[in-house]
This record gives C-alpha cells, sequence and structure tokens, in this order.
C-alpha cells in the first residue's frame, strides 16, 4: 500500500498553533490542568494540533483530487482555516467546529480512525484530545496520580455524560441533563465537597477560631504566619531567633502592614503595625544563613542544618490575617492563637520515608522533616486527614441518595483531588505573597521556606476548601460533552500494552528532568488515604513506584551517573521497540521533546544528551524521522535567572 503522507509531515499553520499554546498557559478557569496539579503539562492546543494533522492527508497524497501545485495549495490552506480555528481555547467544545475537524479524519482514515495510545500519559492533555477529536484514546504510566488524574479526565466523564445529579437539592429541577454532557457530575461535586465542608467543621471548626478587631468585631482567619526558629548561636544571648525571610506583610498602597519584632530580656514579641518601616529580614545569604534580631550574631547554614536535623528547629506565630470588612485585617497573634495551633494532635499523619538524596525533595530530610507527614503542621495534618477520611463517608451518603456504587466512586475521585488541591496550600511550604498565599509547588520540586503561611481551609480565600471543589467543578465542565469513553492504566511503558494497529503520541521523560515519582509522592499519600479502598490494585504500595520508572536519577544507582544514563538510555530504546510494535504504517508516530540538557565531550564541546538519545533510540527501533516542529508548550515567563527554562518543545 502506498503511503500517503500526513499533514503533520508537509505543512503546519505554526504561528495560529504557537499563539493559541502560548495564550493557553495563562488561562486557568476551567483549565483541565487546575483538576490535579501534575508537572510539565503540554498546552491542549498543541496536542490537539499534532494529533489532527496527523491523521489528515496532505494534498499532496492526493493527485487525483489535487493535481496541480495550486489546487494543492489552496486545499491546504482550507484545511489550516480547520485547524486554526480547532486550535483555540473557546472553541474547545465547539461542536460545529469539532465535527468539521472530525469530519476531516473520518475522510483520510476510511471511516475509521485508529485509536490512540500515550504510554506517558502524565497530565493527560494528549489522551484528552485525542478523545475530544473522536478517537478512543488509551493512557497509560506507571505513576498512580497520573493513572488517576487521566481516569478523572477520560474514563469518569464520558460515562456519566448525560446524567442527572443525585443529590436532594439539585435532582428535583426540571431540567433536559441528557443536554449538558458534564454538568450533572459537576453539581453532584460542587454539592457533596459542600457536604464535606459542613461535616468537616463539624469536626474540627474549633481549630479555626475568629479573631477580633479593634472594634470587638469578629472575621474570619485566612492565614496565620509563622516562622521557623533556631537558637541563637551566641551563649550569651540563646533566644529563640526568627528565620524571617521577611517581616512585611502589605505593600499596598495606603494598607502598607509589617511584622515589628520586639524584644523582652531574652525573648521576642512580635506586633502587627500599619504604614511602613518594616524591620530587615534576618535572612542575610542565600541558603539557611540568619542573624539574630536580638544581639546580631550570625546563624549559619552548618548550623541551622544540625539544629534542625536534631529536632532543634521551632516556630512561631508573627501574624494573623484575616477577612475584614474593607479589605484584609493584620492582627498581633496572642498565645491562645499559637496554643490553638500547637497542641493539637492528630489522629493519622503519613509517615512514609521522603527519598532523601532526591534533590527535588530533599530539603525535607536536609532540615529535620524525614518523613511526608513532616511536611505539615499538626493542624494542617488534622484537617486533611479529616476531608481525607470524609471521602469514604461521602461515597456511602451519595450511594443513600440514589447514586450507583460506581458514580459514587467516580464522584470519591473529584473530592480526593480537592484533598489533594488543599494539601498543596496546606502545608509548612506555602508562604505569603503579601496578597495571597502561594502554594508548595510553585516549581517542580518542593523549596525550603522559612517563614509560611497556614491557610484557613474554611474561610473564603486563597487555598480554601471550597476553592478547590470549585475549581474542579469548572474543569469537569469544560471536559467533552460527547465523547468515547476512554481508559487509563498503570503499566510500564517498557511492558507490551497488547494494542496494535493503532497511532501513538507522547511526551517522554528527559533524563533527571523531573523525578515525578519522588515529587508527586507528596500527593500519592493522601490520594492513597482517600481512595485505597476504591482503587486496591493501584494503591497497594506505600509510595510511588521507584525502581522501574524511567528516569536516570543517580541516587537510585549509588549516585553512578554512568549506570543511570545507561539505564535510562536502554530504558529509551525498549519504550521505542514497543510503540514499533503498535503502531500502523498509516499514520506517523509523534513524540514532544522539550528538555535542556547538555554534557561537555572530550573536546569541550557541548551536545545535547538528550536530543541524540532520544533520535538514536526512535531509529535503532526502526522509525524514520519525517518531520520537526517547533512548538511554543512551554511558559515565557517564569522563574527569573532560570538556565533551563523553555520557550518551546521540538515535536517529532
Amino acid at each position: 500500500m502506498e503511503y500517503k503522507k500526513k499533514l503533520i509531515e508537509v505543512a503546519l499553520p505554526l504561528e495560529a498553533i504557537n499563539t493559541q499554546s502560548s495564550r493557553e498557559k495563562s488561562i486557568r478557569h476551567g483549565h483541565p490542568s487546575t483538576l490535579h496539579l501534575w508537572w510539565a503539562r503540554r498546552p491542549l492546543a498543541t496536542a490537539r494540533a499534532v494529533i489532527w494533522s496527523s491523521l489528515v492527508d496532505d494534498p499532496s497524497s492526493l493527485p487525483e483530487q489535487f493535481p496541480t501545485e495550486g489546487e494543492q495549495n489552496a486545499e491546504r490552506e482550507r484545511l489550516f482555516k480547520i485547524l486554526s480555528e480547532l486550535v483555540k481555547w473557546e472553541n474547545s467544545n465547539n461542536q460545529d467546529i469539532l465535527d468539521a475537524a472530525k469530519a476531516e479524519i473520518m475522510k483520510s482514515t476510511n471511516n475509521s480512525p485508529p485509536a490512540l495510545l500515550d504510554p506517558f500519559a502524565g497530565g493527560g492533555a494528549i489522551p484528552l484530545e485525542a478523545q475530544r477529536l473522536g478517537l478512543q484514546a488509551y493512557a497509560s504510566d506507571l505513576n498512580p496520580v497520573a493513572v488517576m488524574i487521566n481516569k478523572a479526565m477520560i474514563e469518569i466523564p464520558p460515562k456519566f455524560a448525560g446524567m442527572p445529579p443525585v443529590n436532594p437539592s439539585s435532582s428535583n429541577i426540571l431540567e433536559n441533563w441528557s443536554d449538558t454532557g458534564t454538568r450533572g457530575l459537576a453539581e453532584d461535586v460542587k454539592y457533596y465537597g459542600e457536604w464535606m465542608k459542613k461535616k468537616a467543621f463539624e469536626r474540627i471548626g474549633h481549630l479555626y477560631p475568629k479573631v477580633k478587631d479593634e472594634h470587638g468585631q469578629e472575621h474570619t482567619v485566612i492565614a496565620w504566619i509563622w516562622a521557623r526558629t533556631v537558637k541563637c548561636p551566641n551563649p550569651a544571648c540563646g533566644c529563640e531567633m526568627p528565620l524571617a525571610s521577611s517581616f512585611e506583610l502589605s505593600k499596598k498602597k495606603g494598607k502598607e502592614a509589617y511584622i515589628q519584632t520586639i524584644i523582652e530580656g531574652n525573648k521576642i514579641r512580635y506586633e502587627v503595625r500599619h504604614g511602613k518601616g518594616a524591620p530587615e529580614p534576618t535572612k542575610t545569604a542565600r541558603g539557611a544563613n540568619f542573624k539574630c534580631v536580638r544581639c546580631g550574631e550570625s546563624a549559619t547554614n552548618d548550623y541551622i542544618r544540625k539544629e534542625a536535623v536534631s529536632g532543634r528547629l521551632g516556630v512561631t506565630l508573627m501574624a494573623v490575617i484575616a477577612e475584614g470588612s474593607s479589605g484584609r485585617l493584620f492582627v498581633s497573634p496572642t498565645l491562645k492563637d499559637s496554643e490553638t495551633a500547637l497542641n493539637v494532635d492528630p489522629v493519622w499523619k503519613p509517615d512514609q520515608i521522603v527519598p532523601s538524596p532526591c534533590h527535588d525533595v530533599d530539603r525535607l530530610p536536609m532540615y529535620g522533616m524525614p518523613t511526608w507527614g513532616d511536611a505539615f503542621t499538626n493542624r494542617q495534618l488534622t484537617a486533611l486527614s479529616t476531608f481525607s477520611e470524609l471521602v469514604n463517608v461521602a461515597k456511602a451518603q451519595i450511594i443513600a441518595d440514589g447514586g450507583s456504587s460506581e458514580y459514587a466512586e467516580g464522584l470519591c475521585v473529584y473530592l480526593a483531588f480537592a484533598v489533594d488541591r488543599l494539601a498543596d496550600y496546606s502545608s509548612k511550604f506555602a508562604t505569603w505573597s503579601g496578597e495571597f498565599i502561594a502554594h508548595t509547588f510553585g516549581r517542580q520540586a518542593i523549596q525550603m521556606v522559612w517563614d509560611y503561611a497556614e491557610v484557613n481551609p474554611f474561610s473564603d480565600s486563597t487555598g480554601n476548601w471550597s476553592g478547590a471543589v470549585h475549581w474542579i467543578t469548572l474543569a469537569i465542565g469544560k471536559f467533552p460533552s460527547i465523547a468515547v469513553r476512554g481508559q487509563a492504566t498503570q503499566i510500564d511503558a517498557q511492558r507490551d500494552s497488547g494494542l496494535r494497529n493503532i497511532i501513538v503520541s507522547t511526551d517522554p521523560p528527559y533524563y533527571d528532568n523531573i523525578s515525578y515519582a519522588d515529587v508527586s509522592d507528596y500527593f500519592y499519600v493522601w490520594m492513597r488515604h482517600s481512595l485505597k479502598g476504591i482503587y486496591l490494585d493501584l494503591f497497594n504500595t506505600m509510595l510511588t513506584p521507584k525502581s522501574d520508572e524511567l528516569v536516570a536519577s543517580q541516587y537510585r544507582f549509588e549516585g553512578g551517573f554512568a549506570e543511570a544514563k545507561t539505564f535510562f538510555e536502554d530504558g529509551l530504546l525498549s519504550v521505542f521497540n514497543q510503540i514499533y510494535k503498535y503502531t500502523q504504517p498509516e499514520s506517523p508516530v509523534t513524540v514532544y521533546y522539550a528538555f535542556k540538557q547538555s554534557e561537555v565531550d572530550s573536546n569541550d564541546n557541548k551536545a545535547s544528551t538528550g536530543w541524540e538519545t532520544m533520535l538514536s533510540a526512535m531509529i535503532q527501533a526502526g522509525f524514520i524521522i519525517t518531520g520537526t516542529w517547533p512548538m511554543r508548550t512551554e511558559r515565557t515567563i517564569g522563574l527569573k535567572g532560570s538556565t533551563n527554562m523553555l520557550a518551546s518543545s521540538i515535536v517529532l
């Protein structure tokens, strides 16, 4: 059979695709990426464009229909117009545009489009967009967190699309729910999320008391601002010195506020004051380097680490931030505020060990936090475990309200995701930015912070429970209304999935760029606590699988760079050998490459290790590279001075 070149192998409206892909990175409301955090996601626009153009014939392959170059160019422009509309965010569920795109796929595949597999499904952009285009989508990943994200995107929504909600508040509304796609599912997530909040408040609401202003009026707390402390190394001083990166609470013009340190003997007290004039931060240099506010003595990085590992790193409450009637209310802390937070004994905490050699998470054990439970305060642990345990209580309530067991289990996945969203904001690594609370994973690693913000899950501000549920319901509402049911499974990409005559589009890992298994353990411990009774096989290990993960982590080979490199390169070749078995000859395999990794050879010349490895593995497996395209898949703004920020990926 003569091979017909696909559009992606000849020409693409690259500017239109890249514009929409770049724009999408700033879209939050309703974007599937807000369902659950995952790292290094590809834009939906890019995935949609790549899949569609991999299935649609290029006009040059149809000389009987388009015999001249002019006719081929005209037809190509027509296809470009379809694709340019298809990649727009606002057209994600525009049925007319989707129907036009699907018609071209059917035309080029003899009305029998192949299924699609992404063997490194991760955050699920590729399988979701395959499903949106009418394909049977298969998502596989070794990581249980990634598998659950994909189930929540391509398995559960189409299974219950068009169903009315079962909750007593919405179920009696006279409406044709069969035309509303996933709205019924979203309504139930919203209702049972609020139901859980009420139940949680009944159990632990007393741990989140309100504060009074100068007029005696009560206000709901947004956050408590804590600083870690260490005993001053100066024997003549010996006070508990605050490790404060900043004493400023607000820089907003006319509403400036700061924390004033007040020295009383060998103790330090904290008062909130308004206006300008915040004290200088005690942090003196990068890393754990601070000075004592009482005597000026320096506490070095080594000293603070030793104190932390020995269990002598303390905390002190510096300020309380509440929801005022006309904006933020900044209040000085009281002894009762501290005692309420510190005198809490959580009934459960994740005691799994953090992998200390892994650079992405090693700040925890480095500073005296050896287990995942140590990433949270006792009050945070109490809140998270309460909400997590209420997931299964909600399951019983959903069934009592008339939902099937299968439907209740599906809803529980989204409620468990809300627990994970809460965990991202409820840790000792969330910070007060001056206007809002910044979550734990502002980057693809856990970065040590010295003064942190403890959120109130029952407030109406950043990091609260209702907000977590709201973001999830918005994302559910944007899933395809009519879709073929997808399938998400846990499988090592080096193993044979059993699929044949399909197409593959995937975004493989890149050496040790992100240790997905290590960083995702942060969420896995909570997800497992919430869902292990429903997904027994998926959560049968205490932590995510590590030994088979395709990543060049030297610590897994006792620091051996050569062994880690060989493991990754051999594994990548094995993956492409499997992909070669799966694919049909009519459509190309598409692979994303977005890693900035180089090493110096014997002549001091830099060579792109990742690029060479990717190409070598593909070619050794039997593939021929027929095209490469630069796609704008990364944020164009980010960490200042970062040497590994990328503006684009290469799609092969």
